[in-house]
């Protein structure tokens, strides 16, 4: 009897938190990518070139940085909810903001506080997904995860096609604020779960600290940087991509702000099918064989999409550049869950990533300079060359299958 109480009680808080974590990335993807559809707009409005305007994302992804270190750590000694709904609560607010930004200084610091929120809360929804199922199962959960991450950008670009042509990027931007219901749900509805009450009250028995230090003792310090370099790889091939190719193509493919929408949708899907597949190879080969398959594939596909043409392959490579490029994103809450104990799951979650987030998001104003002073040729091969650095790295880390 007890044993099925609490088995009833695991299943329920799994699914809990499950939908919670999908919401929660969902919502920050959404805000996130609201940028890519309002920046053509934004560069007229304010009077700025194409390197300031891609400067907004890097400020975003530098907030993310900040965020990550901060919240990271706290997430792991106050708990995981707490921590859920203030970072929610931050970026919501930010983004609801930005429609009333008068200048570019403006933008930035909103942007900035965005990303705050957004790479706060990244590590902890990881870690609730990580704290609440077991290794084997990780991979699958966490794919679903980062789907509900490319959702949220469906829904960017459904309200963009939908609010830009009758009310601007300031009220794409008001529409960004609604993830706050979320922040409301969650405080109301949620606990901390049982592994990290566990963790945490030994933690304070023995005194054992909890902090960015953790990520490079007992033998993790080989294995946190060169996750770090996956995650820059990573973060520099999805927003190199997301952030800019909308653009090139509603100005050098002749496509309209409905049409480059339906063109991120499309590759969005390919994104999602990706992640889908990427979590339950994972789940079945292990890490190092997951990500090996994908690098490859990735470098290829990137290279190839370079020579894309007409508008069907245009539309078909997206989603298959799509597919193999952000699929293995599926993977990195997975592996640091299996690879870190709970104590300092948030901290090496936010710290890997959003480090990779921070570097990583510099390539939108590197794409920015060899799209104004070459083509689009250079910049895919630019990202190549990162996934194939990011292939020598993973083919040197140290996992078993079950990693």
């Amino acid at each position: 009897m007890n044993t099925d109480v609490t088995v009833n009680e695991n299943t329920r808080y799994r699914k809990k938190a499950l939908f919670s974590s999908m919401a929660g990335l969902g919502f920050q993807s959404m805000s996130t990518m609201m940028l890519s559809f309002a920046l053509s707009s934004m560069i007229i409005d304010f009077g700025i070139n194409g390197a300031a305007g891609g400067f907004i994302s890097t400020i975003t992804n530098i907030g993310m940085l900040v965020g990550g270190i901060i919240f990271g750590t706290l997430a792991d000694k106050y708990g995981r909810i707490k921590i859920f709904v203030i970072t929610i609560a931050i970026f919501s607010i930010a983004t609801g903001m930005m429609a009333f930004a008068t200048n570019i200084t403006m933008v930035y610091f909103l942007r900035f506080l965005v990303g705050v929120g957004g790479g706060g809360e990244y590590g902890v929804v990881m870690s609730l997904v990580a704290d609440a199922f077991p290794a084997e199962k990780r991979g699958r959960m966490n794919s679903f995860v980062t789907i509900a991450g490319q959702v949220g950008s469906i829904v960017a670009a459904v309200a963009a096609a939908i609010i830009l042509p009758n009310f601007g990027w300031q009220g794409l931007f008001i529409f960004g604020a609604t993830p706050i219901l979320l922040a409301i749900y969650v405080h109301f509805t949620m606990d901390e779960s049982e592994s990290w009450k566990r963790e945490r009250a030994q933690a304070s028995e023995t005194k054992e600290k909890i902090g960015i230090a953790e990520l490079f003792k007992e033998g993790r310090a080989a294995t946190t940087i060169k996750l770090t370099i996956m995650a820059i790889a990573q973060v520099a091939g999805y927003f190199g991509l997301m952030n800019w190719l909308p653009s090139i193509l509603q100005k050098k493919a002749d496509l309209s702000i409905s049409g480059s929408s339906l063109w991120m949708i499309v590759t969005i899907v390919g994104m999602s099918l990706g992640m889908f597949v990427f979590g339950h190879v994972m789940d079945k080969f292990g890490a190092k064989k997951a990500y090996a398959s994908f690098l490859i594939a990735s470098a290829l596909a990137v290279y190839l999409y370079s020579f894309a043409a007409s508008s069907i392959t245009i539309l078909l490579g997206g989603a298959a550049v799509g597919f193999f490029a952000n699929g293995m994103n599926a993977g990195y809450g997975a592996i640091v869950g299996n690879l870190y104990p709970t104590r300092i799951r948030a901290t090496a979650n936010n710290i890997i990533f959003n480090i990779g987030r921070a570097v990583g998001g510099f390539s939108s104003v590197a794409i920015g300079f060899l799209l104004d002073n070459y083509s689009i040729t250079y910049a895919m091969l630019f990202l190549s060359s990162l996934y194939c650095i990011s292939l020598i790295t993973v083919l040197s880390l140290k996992v078993g299958k079950e990693a």
